[in-house]
């Protein structure tokens, strides 16, 4: 007997009602009364937590791909649900005995894939990737393990509190939430354009793994056999004012799907800027600053250039962040407020307990950590366990009503507090960002994945015990791909990874801020300072833009994060962003409903497989080269 599912044992009113309904308590009791079937369908299986698992693991690796090459990290619930989906029914053509995975088994797997695949690697590739660059050495792998496991843990139990209240009463929206249920109410009911949607994901997986053995592969009958495409085409020899454009890191043409599918899903907004204001530093900036200083040849142009880059990124993030006071006094709020479970719910949502039971251990193993890796005091050790809470109040809430996570800002607040807390220390500094940024992603992730679960009935408890074992699955495979990816900074620096540089920057200007102008011109040049002050004003004025602009002008708007990492990241990468903008805006004005129903699977799906081939390549030839310099 097949089991049973949400779309055929829950009506489109019974939904309706419950979704529509403003009241909070009379909503809650709807759910209980016609949405809830956490008892009924199976949904914490071995099955469903294993595929979340492995799917994760490889998700994990995929994403610290793309943090390193794009600065950007990609939500994989979506497309975990859909692989899921796929798989499992294919597994079944071969074992027909086999029932099929039931839409609740799905909303388990997808909270451990996303946990494993998300949560858990979100700054191994920043923090840890900037320590590599300042120290020029690996931090040592089983530190790496357990303060990968200790963050995302705080993360996952500092969501305990606030379900029932930013979910429950608030019924805040969530959109990747919303999104996955939707996703798999539609493959459930088997909607024929859902089914099609899915397909079209694992088809764009596929070429874009080929486009990625074509480009990054490197063996020898790959050559014999002609299967190998330039990495990089690049352009004429340009110079202007004495600087040769072809000797700016990253002046051409990278073939290939990733940053094609990247600018497809951010959009014109932030592609647009990007690019344009890489035009302006490679035809214009770069040019003045070599004829003005002899010193500074054209290939180190974007490391003079990262300051003014990161400049805007800070400067912008902390002050949205601080325009959004009313999300932050929310946030606060709804940690005070939480309402206390009632009898008919004791036995479906996490209980308050577990958040003691959670933290504590979570919490002394983080500033033992702390203390024993990187000489962190106590007393500060405790500080970034406190930040980490009040922090990820802010970010869930953020996340929850604008879709997006602010990792950029908690991680500067802590560097800007722990700069006067810890001057000079450029280890407490990254560090101690570190512990916020990734527990306010984990939580995040956590109630993004809850509320999928609320929209198709599903318990909570068991949603909580998924992403709680996904944090060790997507542990277990990110740090050994990390150190494998990235054996030395050498190889490091060959990915010209934007994020790091970034936190590598924020760290080594804050070390040295209060210090005074002659050893601050000694880590930053004078015309780069100028450039940072430029830099602020430009942040600030966008973010304040931003907040007071009305809808219809706020779209013309410059983008902050497209300025700002365009002056980080090589032109190859805007250039790239700005195809995939292009062809995604095409498509929505010639097809607008088939780009709505495929546009996103087809770019996440050329993401996923090129960087998970890209990843698994990159692994290849850092064992190769280890291997042959023995």
């Amino acid at each position: 007997m097949e089991n049973p599912q949400v779309n055929e044992d829950t009506k489109a009113t019974d939904i309706a009602a419950f979704e529509n309904e403003e009241d909070p308590d009379r909503r809650h009791k709807i759910w209980l009364e016609k949405i809830y079937q956490g008892d009924q369908v199976p949904q914490l299986t071995v099955r469903a937590v294993i595929m979340g698992g492995l799917l994760g693991m490889l998700m994990s690796i995929s994403n610290l791909y793309t943090t390193l090459k794009l600065g950007w990290a990609f939500g994989v619930a979506l497309t975990a649900c859909v692989l899921s989906y796929c798989i499992w029914n294919s597994i079944r053509v071969l074992a027909p005995k086999l029932t099929p995975m039931s839409i609740l088994e799905n909303a388990c797997m997808q909270s451990t894939a996303s946990a494993a695949g998300y949560s858990t690697g979100s700054t191994i590739g920043m923090a840890f990737g900037a320590y590599l660059l300042i120290t020029g050495k690996h931090v040592d792998a089983w530190i790496v393990f357990l303060w990968t496991v200790a963050t995302a843990c705080l993360g996952v139990f500092i969501a305990v509190p606030l379900k029932r209240q930013l979910i429950n009463r608030e019924f805040l929206a969530f959109p990747d939430g919303i999104a996955c249920a939707t996703t798999l109410r539609s493959l459930y009911s088997q909607s024929k354009e859902a089914v099609q949607k899915a397909y079209s994901l694992v088809a764009t997986m596929a070429l874009g793994a080929l486009m990625g053995f074509l480009t990054k592969g490197d063996f020898a009958w790959q050559t014999a056999l002609k299967l190998k495409i330039p990495e990089m085409i690049p352009f004429g020899n340009i110079v202007i004012n004495g600087a040769s454009l072809a000797k700016m890191p990253g002046f051409g043409f990278e073939p290939g799907l990733l940053m094609i599918g990247a600018g497809m899903i951010i959009g014109m907004r932030v592609c647009t800027s990007m690019f344009l204001a890489s035009i302006l530093l490679y035809f214009v900036i770069a040019p003045q600053i070599v004829s003005m200083h002899e010193t500074l040849s054209e290939g180190t142009i974007l490391r003079w250039a990262v300051w003014t880059g990161t400049s805007i990124l800070v400067t912008n993030g902390l002050a949205a962040f601080a325009l959004q006071w009313k999300t932050i006094a929310r946030a606060l709020q709804s940690a005070s407020s939480v309402k206390e479970q009632t009898q008919s719910t004791d036995t479906i949502e996490v209980p308050m307990k577990w958040l003691v039971i959670g933290l504590i251990p979570s919490s002394i193993m983080m500033v033992v950590l702390e203390l024993i890796a990187f000489n962190i005091s106590v007393p500060l050790g405790i500080l970034s366990v406190i930040m980490s809470f009040i922090l990820a109040l802010v970010a869930c809430r953020a996340t929850g009503e604008t879709n997006i996570t602010p990792i950029g800002a908690m991680g500067k607040i802590t560097q800007l507090a722990y700069a006067f807390l810890a001057p000079t220390n450029m280890t407490t500094n990254l560090m101690a960002a570190s512990v916020t940024a990734n527990s306010a992603v984990a939580s995040a992730d956590l109630l993004t994945d809850l509320k999928s679960g609320y929209l198709l009935g599903a318990n909570p408890r068991k949603q909580f015990w998924a992403q709680f074992i996904g944090v060790f699955f997507g542990s277990i495979a990110i740090v050994p791909a990390w150190f494998a990816m990235v054996p030395n900074k050498e190889v490091l620096e060959s990915y010209n990874p934007p994020s790091t540089v970034m936190w590598k920057a924020m760290a080594e200007a804050l070390s040295v801020i209060t210090q005074g102008a002659d050893k601050l011109s000694k880590v930053i040049p004078p015309t780069a300072q100028e450039g940072i002050l430029i830099g602020a004003a430009i942040g600030i004025g966008l973010a304040i833009a931003d907040t007071l602009a009305p809808k219809s002008v706020k779209k013309f708007l410059p983008s902050a994060m497209g300025l700002g990492l365009s002056w980080v990241m090589p032109l190859i990468n805007s250039l790239g962003f700005m195809i995939g903008a292009v062809l995604g805006l095409i498509w929505s004005k010639a097809r607008p409903q088939n780009a709505e129903v495929y546009l996103i699977p087809v770019a996440s799906g050329a993401i996923a497989g090129e960087s998970l081939m890209c990843a698994i390549i990159a692994i290849i030839k850092a064992g190769q080269a280890i291997s042959g310099g023995i």
